[in-house]
């Protein structure tokens, strides 16, 4: 490995003079020793050089090189071996300059599990369960199209095995015709069998074959006038067909994925089509963090990289079919073939079916990467509308707006939603759970959010808002600058948002700063709808929260207390009565003639359920 010493003014000709010509990967870093760049190179010299040349470097290539304050190098055997490196290094590192895959989820697959009644699921992660996996599908929402149509078509049940087994009558997905009910044994093991037979042809794509097949058995049924069963299969058919028909992309065959990138001036995005067995499961779209390579070439290079060699879990499909090529491409298909043992095609001139996919693939990154541009530049214009109405020199970069949920004053929690000139900054968001305030005091709860929230920040911890939003009135807008002050926060402008007399979106009363500047805006205007997009975001956040610890709370028995009820023994106790509710009203006599339930211990579970 070579490396220069650090030093105030970087010498390229120095360094490049030492430079070996190569293969291997550098590391480029600035004053401070963090670590900018990460790039591999054929001939490190000749690669190496051509960022020091005097003309013709792109604006964001410029912008790193005056950075550069110390180069590492490393030789390698060959250019795999470099690329290998690069992968591992980007993937540790994240370097702020280099092209960067921010999804690392892996895929969901369709899993269904083993048994006389098995269950259609989504399932991610590593595949230890026994049973069958189908997919990988490139997004949930695309396995829930699947998952939706086998339940309306085949009637293979989908509940969680607890639910499943813990069922004394038919739900509701029996009442509205998705499901048979092997819960209570109203489908026979063969004839479930056979549904599920046909899901998986369904899964597997043989969604041809498999239409036949109903086609052929309800021609058989009508033969023999059986004519309920016949219209049954004749809805099977049916829908199955139109799936057909709205996949008009159907039609090849083997698996590939189907990738196509596109870059403009305000960034770039990677569209991805995932085919297995001929038949599209569905597509995604990546947004990379483009830093100073930006063309189409290396922004598909860098994706396929990041995606496939530093992420060796993840699906491999036998062909991938581009809208670009590279000259690393060679490189990433040994690289592959060294980190898995199989074999790549990577195609970028075909026809037929295979050329409508990349197409579409192509078409849909365009549109896509447009959609989110101009949802940023509409989301910064709205920022600039508030900007006026408020009299600020300048947009505001950070607004905070806080609300309140609960239900009755129970489960309550505060949000904290962020919002940006680029519109929501979710990493920012923030909930808090609040106690140790009277059931339904929305001013006390509001009061303990603000003090979490901005004690932290004079610890230094977290950003200072340029305007903080508050849901509500003139209480609570007095309320917030009571916290300001007790805190003694430096001053920022404070809004609150009172829906009007109608309490009619686009009616809303505005507070800043205090209760004696009251005003509205027109229900048009572009800054009314920033806060009304806020406000509406703050108050799902909340909503959601506070739905989720209530549920939490509501799933917890009043038996977990009870010193020797178990699991098993809560478990027999609510067989026995038919449900907390018929324990409830219990004596302990009728608790104690329970199974295995003593007197003492019958005491104790009188006692727990009745402490309020």
């Amino acid at each position: 490995m070579q490396a220069t010493e650090i030093t105030a003014a970087f010498d390229p000709s120095a360094f490049l003079a030492t430079c070996s010509g190569r293969p291997g990967v550098y590391r480029m870093f600035d004053s401070e020793a963090r670590l900018l760049y990460v790039g591999k190179a054929k001939n490190l010299k000749k690669r190496l050089a051509s960022y020091f040349r005097k003309t013709g470097l792109a604006p964001k290539t410029a912008a790193l090189v005056g950075r550069i304050a110390q180069v590492e190098t490393t030789i390698t055997a060959n250019e795999t071996e470099a690329l290998l490196l690069e992968q591992t290094l980007i993937k540790e590192w994240r370097p702020p300059y280099n092209i960067l895959l921010r999804d690392d989820k892996s895929y969901p697959y369709v899993f269904l599990s083993d048994g006389d009644f098995p269950r259609l699921s989504i399932h991610r992660g590593a595949k230890k369960r026994k049973g069958k996996y189908f997919g990988p599908y490139p997004s949930a929402g695309a396995i829930r199209e699947s998952l939706s149509l086998l339940q309306k078509t085949f009637f293979v049940r989908q509940c969680e095995d607890s639910f499943y087994k813990n069922r004394t009558r038919p739900c509701l997905q029996y009442q509205i015709k998705r499901c048979k009910a092997p819960c209570v044994g109203l489908v026979e093991p063969k004839e479930y069998a056979e549904d599920v037979r046909h899901s998986v042809m369904f899964l597997e794509g043989r969604s041809n074959a498999l239409a036949d097949e109903l086609s052929g058995a309800m021609e058989q049924a009508a033969s023999v006038l059986d004519f309920e069963r016949a219209a049954e299969l004749r809805d099977q058919v049916s829908l199955l067909r139109r799936v057909q028909d709205q996949q008009s992309m159907e039609g090849g065959t083997g698996d590939v994925d189907v990738i196509a990138a596109f870059v403009n001036p305000g960034g770039a995005c990677v569209h991805l089509i995932s085919v297995r067995g001929g038949r599209v499961l569905g597509s995604k779209n990546f947004f990379p963090q483009t830093g100073i390579e930006e063309e189409v070439a290396e922004v598909m290079a860098a994706f396929l990289g990041q995606y496939y060699v530093s992420s060796p879990e993840r699906d491999l499909p036998g062909e991938l079919i581009v809208n670009v090529v590279h000259e690393d491409f060679p490189a990433l298909i040994d690289a592959i073939h060294a980190l898995r043992g199989r074999e790549l095609d990577i195609s970028h001139r075909v026809r037929g079916t295979r050329a409508r996919w990349q197409q579409l693939a192509v078409t849909n990154a365009e549109q896509a990467l447009s959609a989110r541009l101009a949802n940023r530049q509409h989301v910064a214009a709205r920022f600039e509308a508030l900007a006026d109405v408020l009299k600020l020199d300048e947009p505001p970069q950070r607004l905070e707006c806080y609300d309140i949920s609960h239900s009755s004053g129970e489960a309550t929690v505060a949000s904290c939603v962020v919002f940006g000139p680029e519109g929501p900054i979710k990493s920012d968001y923030r909930r808090y759970n609040i106690e140790g305030v009277t059931p339904g005091d929305d001013y006390a709860a509001m009061h303990q959010a603000l003090t979490r929230r901005f004690s932290k920040l004079k610890d230094g911890e977290g950003k200072l808002p340029d305007i903080l939003l508050v849901d509500g009135g003139k209480g609570q807008l007095s309320m917030a600058r009571d916290v300001l002050n007790e805190l003694a926060v430096p001053d920022l402008i404070l809004l609150g948002v009172a829906k009007g007399a109608t309490r009619k979106a686009g009616f809303e009363t505005l507070y800043l700063n205090d209760a004696a500047h009251e005003f509205t805006l027109k229900g048009d205007s572009p800054a009314l709808h920033l806060i009304q997009q806020i406000r509406d975001e703050a108050h799902r956040f909340a909503i959601t929260g506070h739905r989720a610890r209530r549920g939490k709370t509501r799933r917890t028995s009043t038996l977990e207390g009870v010193a020797g009820v178990g699991p098993k023994r809560r478990r027999e106790l609510l067989k026995h009565f038919g449900g907390l509710q018929e324990l409830s009203r219990a004596s302990i006599e009728e608790i104690a003639k329970a199974p295995g339930i003593s007197k003492k211990l019958a005491e104790l579970i009188y006692a727990n359920l009745h402490s309020e």
